[in-house]
């Protein structure tokens, strides 16, 4: 007991000891006992860089300076105002220095900043050596080069902007074709009595460097084929950082590797300079556990297990259980290692108990094909059987529908940046055909689309991001079949409802009626949503916090001209978290006449 009211004391003591600790001197305020003050008179640009590298400033608590001292700090700072003053592109500035001694305190000392006019940049050349001058296939890069100068003629000339420009012509030259580029020349040709600034830059390219063969350190379990599958690097191709550094990004990804790094040698012949992958292979197997909540499933607990090469066929194994308040299922998935365009085989099998409208489905589903994933599109091919068992509060007795179907489905995505996108939009597609199973086979086509953009509205300013932007979301779906066709697997119609469908609504509330009262998915699916998001300011900067306004819709029948849209509206806020978008809304159930709210993490398309 006397041990934790020790600590409680030491807990009380520390924002004491915070709050009477002497607070720092800050830059340009005299601390006590000084030699001298110095007050700065000058535009705020200049005075902010005087202030904080200005060389007199570290003699300010020398006591014993002597006046012979102090007159000879004055004149090197005098020429030490004239060099920063001269980094803002202030070449002729009028500098005066006054010494002021003071009653009963420290000297004063007065600099004085007149900077003139800026020197403006009249001309820039850019000259180029090696093989990029003489390669007509590389005049591309030049052009770029010059085009995106960020310190072209017009502009005022500073030490910062000058440095940044150099830097950023030799990324460009370096991240394509030629890895050991350099600045060999660079000259900032100042004449300040007219306030002009000549600039030139040769970069110096050095020998144009193509691919060779891939060296890799660090295998023990994996063979060198999955390795140049997932990193998909061609030999005898140019070199280019961006596709390296994608080749690294897809190794990390892949899972197989906790790290890789991916270098080119330089040191060896341009023509065929080997790619070196230093690689750190993942555990074997690994077991995650989950628990999570949401508000269209509640509460969620969930455990996945991956094993990286099954023994005897080398493929992947997922595994994953999954609870929650009205969906559980357990599942596992088969994937073999891509092959050289990174398309795998694919096996997977899922066992599922759900409620769906008001109908409680057990349900079963097997599938086989091959799929394809790159960073913009996914593809899948892929048969598949369903079986689901409904059942109503009602029912005597339970419903049992199958099915096999053939599907084709892909993914196009074309955002700015993911996850956190700004514009940019993504389109997705499912085309599926089938038959019902068991003693009356029917014949159905099963169509899904759905597109989501985003279209972002910049200031007048020019601030890009700063007005807001309207998210857009629209889906469509539909289950060609006769209308005698009843034994359709639920788990092919549609449901309607939730965070990402219509807010407003609980998870699938939104289906067909029956006479009953009791909802049932349905042939006919079409959702939309407009929304309004705009960034939040805190102290006149933009935060990582959105206010958003909504209006969303959504409908589904087993007729096309049964469709009455359900709609939401609401209010909401949005943080770009650093695990993904969090999304928090309030919305109205215009039909419903209740309000919900909906809560969302992570960003999917």
């Amino acid at each position: 007991m006397n041990r934790f009211l020790l600590a409680a004391l030491l807990l009380l003591a520390v924002p004491w000891a915070v709050a009477t600790e002497a607070p720092p001197t800050e830059a340009g305020r005299t601390p006590a006992g000084a030699a001298f003050e110095v007050n700065i008179q000058a535009p705020d640009d200049i005075k902010d860089l005087l202030t904080r590298h200005l060389e007199l400033q570290r003699y300010r608590e020398l006591t014993d300076l002597s006046d012979d001292e102090l007159a000879r700090l004055l004149r090197q700072a005098e020429e030490d105002a004239r060099r920063l003053v001269g980094t803002l592109g202030y070449f002729s500035p009028v500098i005066v220095m006054a010494h002021q001694p003071a009653e009963g305190g420290p000297p004063m000392v007065t600099i004085t900043v007149t900077p003139g006019e800026a020197t403006r940049i009249t001309q820039v050349t850019i000259e180029f050596t090696g093989a990029i001058a003489a390669d007509p296939l590389t005049a591309g890069q030049r052009e770029q080069i010059q085009a995106n100068w960020s310190l072209p003629a017009g502009n005022r000339f500073t030490q910062n902007a000058w440095d940044a420009a150099k830097q950023q012509a030799l990324r460009q030259l370096t991240s394509l074709r030629f890895p050991t580029g350099r600045i060999s020349a660079s000259l900032a040709d100042i004449d300040p009595e007219i306030g002009q600034a000549h600039l030139h830059i040769t970069l110096d390219s050095g020998p144009l460097y193509r691919l060779g063969e891939l060296e890799m350190a660090g295998l023990q379990r994996y063979d060198r084929a999955l390795v140049q599958n997932l990193a998909r690097i061609t030999p005898g191709s140019t070199y280019s950082q961006a596709e390296l550094v994608a080749a690294q990004q897809r190794l990390t990804d892949s899972g197989y590797f906790d790290s890789a790094f991916v270098t080119l040698d330089t040191q060896a012949d341009p023509a065929a300079a080997p790619v070196q992958l230093k690689l750190r292979e993942a555990r074997l197997q690994k077991l995650v556990l989950g628990i999570g909540a949401s508000t269209d499933s509640g509460p969620r607990l969930s455990a996945e297990h991956t094993h990286y090469q099954v023994p005897g066929i080398g493929w992947r194994a997922v595994s994953k259980l999954q609870l929650q308040r009205d969906d559980r299922s357990i599942g596992s998935e088969l994937t073999s290692p891509p092959d050289t365009d990174n398309w795998r085989w694919a096996v997977s099998g899922l066992l599922q108990n759900q409620l769906l409208g008001t109908r409680d489905v057990t349900s079963q589903q097997l599938r086989g094909g091959r799929k394809q994933s790159h960073e913009r599109n996914d593809r899948n091919l892929y048969v598949q059987y369903d079986r689901a068992e409904s059942v109503d509060t009602d029912a005597a007795q339970p419903v049992i529908a199958q099915s096999l179907s053939a599907n084709y489905a892909f993914a196009v995505r074309n955002y700015d940046s993911l996850p956190f996108p700004s514009s940019g939009w993504g389109w997705g597609a499912e085309l599926g055909g089938g038959t019902t199973l068991g003693s009356e086979r029917q014949a159905y086509t099963r169509l899904l689309t759905r597109w989501q953009g985003f279209l972002r509205f910049d200031r007048s300013d020019g601030t890009r991001a700063a007005a807001g932007r309207l998210a857009l979301r629209a889906a469509a779906g539909a289950v060609i079949a006769k209308d005698s066709a009843s034994r359709l697997p639920s788990t092919q119609l549609f449901l309607a409802g939730g965070d990402n469908s219509v807010r407003g609504y609980g998870f699938n509330d939104i289906g067909v009626t029956l006479a009953d009262g009791s909802t049932t998915a349905g042939r006919y699916l079409s959702t939309g949503s407009v929304e309004w998001q705009r960034p939040i300011r805190i102290n006149g900067r933009l935060s990582n916090w959105e206010s958003t306004v909504f209006v969303d819709a959504g409908a589904v029948a087993n007729k096309p001209a049964e469709l009455d849209a359900r709609v939401g509206v609401g209010v909401g806020a949005r943080w770009n978290s650093p695990v993904g978008p969090l999304q928090i809304d309030l919305a109205y159930g215009v039909d419903a006449r209740r309000f919900r709210l909906h809560m969302n993490l992570g960003f999917t398309f």
